[in-house]
């Protein structure tokens, strides 16, 4: 486990380190790593004492890949959605549609593991819901961040926002987030449940009934 997360942590932080070389745009680029910054941290400062299930970890490390791709070329440049775009005949690159599924996703199990661990409830429909809403919120709260950064920094901001010209590229961004929540708990209650009741039983004596 330990090997696992420090080759997950080499892997983020190479990638980091190549998105960071002649970026598109590199104010965009500080504004797209931010999260990482952040959360990597915090996952170092608490991985002995609150380590993380390895489905989480892995989840957190492909979330950091999305966000360094979309750093480096802005989410609307990205060749990954450029291609799709050719294949499926879409009218814009869909690449922050993919990070915002993933922005709903991948906190959807970090929220719920989190709850798990610290809160009375367990699973069942009332969890659903709390995990869902939470990421909604999340959602939201990050709408709120990228408005504040297009008031603050007027068109040089656009590449950050990558609408795109869809004008209801916030309404899309939280649906898709909000889908990504869903879907993260119907695909991966039971793996993550089963995940979580050997971390538990080993670093705490406690089983996920």
């Amino acid at each position: 486990m330990k090997r696992y997360r420090l080759a997950l942590f080499v892997l983020v932080g190479l990638a980091l380190a190549l998105s960071g070389l002649a970026p598109y745009d590199r104010t965009t680029w500080w504004l797209e790593i931010f999260p990482i910054l952040i959360g990597a941290p915090i996952l170092v400062a608490t991985y002995r004492r609150f380590p993380l299930t390895p489905l989480l970890y892995t989840l957190l490390a492909v979330h950091a890949l999305i966000l360094v791709v979309g750093g480096h070329y802005t989410y609307a440049r990205v060749p990954l959605g450029f291609w799709a775009e050719g294949l499926f005949g879409f009218a814009r690159n869909h690449y922050d549609r993919l990070g915002h599924f993933a922005q709903g996703f991948v906190p959807a199990i970090l929220v719920r593991e989190i709850l798990l661990r610290t809160s009375p409830l367990r699973p069942g429909r009332w969890l659903f819901v709390l995990v869902t809403a939470v990421c909604l919120a999340f959602s939201a709260c990050y709408e709120f961040i990228e408005w504040w950064t297009a008031l603050a920094g007027g068109e040089s901001a656009e590449a950050f926002l990558g609408t795109q010209g869809d004008v209801w590229d916030t309404q899309w961004d939280m649906f898709l987030a909000l889908i990504g929540a869903i879907t993260a708990q119907l695909v991966l209650t039971k793996l993550h449940d089963r995940v979580l009741r050997k971390l538990l039983g080993r670093h705490e004596g406690v089983a996920v009934s």
